[in-house]
């Protein structure tokens, strides 16, 4: 691992770091905010959305503060491998900058679209080896694609993350066109392997019960994917049928855009960090 830039920020340290992933088979980057102090810090693993890298959050999200206050450490990765000899596609919802947080099972994208397991596994074990990271005490969230892969690795990985939250998810992809394309291309035409990254159908197929004592979505209701693409209400029943508590806020006026994530960022950090104590 090597640290390409660092920055004192509220008495903190940003770091954008590079590592190699044997998952990805490609290097990966992510950016890191460590509060003062010595640690070990609990951890929040922030996941962006489609055509984000590890950039977007660090310097849009205005979380830093707010994560100094705390004592919480965010770490950012990118969304998808990249480089030279990665599989890639003309449209922003497939291919680099859209890896759908799901370990690819069709050519071209198998060779190294396998998000699940360097979030769950490689980013994981390069954190926990280099920086004084408490790893017993994980959350994670995210926003829009990075909300959906927020919601389904929490749900299929409760070992990993003690909380769970996101920003205008995408809730149900195996229903919205954005999930169906990606998941056609990544996991082939068969839908019933499209379930396990589905956080609706995960839910209600009794994933992770009783793991979180609550999960929190912020949904804007001025945005324009909302009907179409991101529909919380599919969450929304699934977590009623499966006796999952759930605190859906509904923002009137927000979109889906960084001004919607800083405007709730600090609550959603508060939320992680009671649940991280």
């Amino acid at each position: 691992m090597e640290i390409l830039e660092e920055h004192s920020c509220f008495d903190g340290r940003v770091l954008i770091c590079r590592h190699g992933s044997a998952a990805t088979g490609t290097s990966m980057r992510f950016s890191l905010f460590l509060p003062e102090g010595e640690g070990p810090f609990p951890l929040l693993v922030w996941l962006s959305g489609l055509t984000c890298t590890e950039d977007n959050f660090t310097n849009k999200a205005g979380a830093y503060r707010k994560a100094s206050e705390l004592g919480l450490a965010i770490a950012a990765p990118d969304t998808s491998p990249r480089g030279e000899g990665v599989a890639n596609d003309e449209a922003y919802d497939l291919g680099q900058g859209a890896g759908f947080y799901l370990d690819a099972r069709e050519a071209p994208w198998a060779a190294h679209f396998k998000m699940e397991s360097y979030i769950t596994r490689d980013l994981q074990d390069v954190l926990s080896a280099n920086f004084p990271l408490d790893m017993e005490r994980r959350g994670i969230s995210g926003h829009s694609m990075g909300g959906h892969g927020a919601l389904t690795l929490a749900l299929k990985h409760p070992d990993l993350f003690r909380s769970v939250s996101a920003f205008a998810p995408i809730v149900s992809p195996t229903r919205c066109p954005w999930g169906e394309k990606a998941f056609s291309a990544y996991l082939g035409k068969d839908r019933a392997a499209w379930a396990a990254h589905d956080a609706a159908l995960l839910m209600e197929s009794g994933a992770a019960r009783y793991a979180f004592d609550e999960i929190l979505i912020d949904q804007g209701l001025a945005d324009g994917f909302l009907e179409e693409q991101l529909k919380p209400e599919l969450f929304e029943e699934a977590c009623e049928k499966a006796g999952q508590r759930l605190i859906l806020r509904r923002q009137e006026g927000y979109d889906h855009s960084y001004f919607f994530i800083q405007s709730f960022i600090e609550d959603h950090l508060e939320f992680h960090r009671v649940r991280l104590s």
